[in-house]
């Protein structure tokens, strides 16, 4: 009977404490908003500089993607700064930045000001994409890890539908007025998540790693399923700090390693072994063939693709292109519960599969509208929309959350920080050479065969997928490495390595 009333007691807690973590999640993944409306707007916003700035296409690809080539400065200097000020407060920096960069945008007079003004929100998406990734991982409980740590992938989609909604929404303004207004609004999200983020607590990883005990187990109380687990995740942040099991307090000293950085790029890129070096390639592969099977080619030019399809209206185009961020997101929301049900795998290649036929189809589809450039053929165009609406579909429901999940479940502790970076990079320099190449890719080979390209790096992937990435849903730490090869001899290594994993988990990021 006591044990009963007990559970009942216990029961809510649980539900209450993974409530707090998910709320916590959110707010740090709308971070990932001022990227996926920085991606949602360009598309059409594009139409307009075009025409107001007289540029030329090279011009305009250059200007879509080098965003991703910029974003990189961020990226690596997220680590460094979110260590010295916080995961919280580098939400606000992240945020503050991009809202410089979108004013600079909105005011720009010239070609040369407008590169300028993506350069400084570049850097703001840069700290972004890399913050809240990470401060969503270090909050969330470990039974609902893969659903709160693809909430970023969830807000960039929502930032790409707010995007889409802006175009359509100006529309209709002066020409020199509308791309500006598209541009410039982006910084009342940026605006208003530097407001919200101050409803968050601090990460309990960087508490700890500033020996602030007492306000690390508060948070952790907060965020995890039982006490027992709140002790646990403490006791692991504790060795992954260097600081002694049987050392607590309010307060502590947290130890320093010398030579750390150096360390952890010889075990992750120098010298490898055979089992950090198939983690390694998998977070790459994984990172670099998102973007490669060319998602960025669809959400950047969709309105450039609806209009290869046939559509010419302006409003026609945009709304088409709305409908493409609403499928999108409404997908996304579906993964986010199928992650910790259906397992990566799975997901994974299905989500591929279907990439690959979506994009055979609009290959197609485009292809057969190119050949007949005077005459309207409804079933090719259909054909082009479906296909547009399909690959979005299977991309957001696999593909799209996936990497970042897997990315943050593989790594061992001790490089995990420098992994998902080099992950990053590799994703952003992808991205930026996928969106400044389209343009003139097309003109090479054609729309449609550019999207048969596509299809046939999509292929490639599901291989890739199938043959060399494990599953990994429900795995501990020590089962994950055993599943990449890991020897019993490095994972405990990984256990008792305290001072080496801080400095990778804190100052490598």
């Amino acid at each position: 009977m006591a044990s009963t009333k007990l559970e009942e007691a216990v029961e809510p807690r649980k539900k209450s404490n993974v409530k707090y973590a998910s709320f916590c999640a959110i707010l740090a993944s709308m971070a990932s908003i001022i990227l996926g409306y920085d991606i949602g707007v360009m598309s059409g916003a594009a139409l307009y500089i075009k025409k107001d700035l007289r540029i030329t296409d090279v011009q305009l690809e250059i200007l879509m993607g080098i965003l991703n080539v910029y974003s990189l400065i961020g990226s690596f200097a997220a680590g460094r700064t979110s260590d010295w000020i916080g995961r919280r407060f580098t939400v606000v920096f992240a945020a503050a930045i991009f809202f410089a960069g979108a004013l600079l945008m909105g005011f720009a007079v010239n070609y040369g000001m407008l590169m300028f003004g993506r350069f400084v929100a570049g850097v703001g998406v840069g700290y972004a994409i890399m913050i809240a990734p990470v401060y969503t991982a270090e909050i969330s409980p470990a039974a609902a890890r893969g659903f709160l740590t693809s909430f970023p992938e969830v807000f960039i989609n929502i930032g790409i539908l707010l995007g889409y909604v802006s175009n359509y929404a100006f529309a209709r303004l002066p020409l020199h007025l509308g791309w500006r207004v598209m541009l410039g609004i982006g910084a009342v999200p940026s605006a208003l998540l530097a407001l919200m983020v101050f409803g968050m607590p601090e990460s309990p990883r960087w508490l700890v790693m500033k020996g602030r005990l007492a306000d690390a187990r508060a948070v952790l109380e907060k965020t995890s399923e039982t006490p027992e687990e709140a002790a646990e995740r403490l006791a692991d942040i504790k060795v992954a700090a260097g600081i002694p099991k049987d050392i607590d307090g309010d307060v502590v000293a947290v130890p320093k390693e010398r030579n750390g950085e150096t360390e952890v790029w010889k075990e992750l890129i120098l010298s490898p072994t055979p089992a950090i070096r198939r983690i390694l390639l998998s977070a790459v592969g994984l990172h670099f063939f998102q973007q490669a099977s060319g998602i960025d080619s669809v959400v950047l030019y969709s309105p450039r693709v609806f209009k290869s399809a046939g559509i010419t209206d302006d409003n026609k185009l945009l709304g088409t292109t709305c409908a493409v961020g609403v499928t999108k997101t409404l997908f996304i929301l579906v993964a986010t519960f199928l992650l910790d049900r259906a397992g990566r795998r799975p997901l994974l290649l299905t989500s591929t599969g279907g990439m690959i036929v979506s994009l055979i189809g609009l290959g197609t589809g485009l292809t057969v509208v190119g050949q007949h450039p005077d005459a309207k053929i409804p079933w090719a165009v259909a054909l082009c929309i479906l296909s547009i609406l399909a690959y979005v579909s299977f991309f957001s429901i696999g593909l799209g959350p996936m990497t970042s999940v897997y990315t943050s479940e593989i790594f061992p502790l001790r490089v995990r920080a420098l992994g998902f970076a080099v992950g990053v990079a590799c994703n952003r320099v992808t991205s930026g050479v996928i969106s400044m190449t389209f343009l003139s890719l097309s003109k090479a080979i054609t729309i449609g065969g550019s999207f048969f390209l596509y299809s046939g790096i999509a292929g490639l992937a599901w291989v890739f997928f199938f043959t060399y990435l494990p599953e990994t849903r429900g795995r501990t730490l020590e089962d994950m490495g055993k599943l990449f090869g890991m020897e019993d001899t490095d994972t405990a290594g990984e256990e008792n390595a305290a001072a080496k994993e801080k400095v990778v988990e804190m100052r490598t990021s």
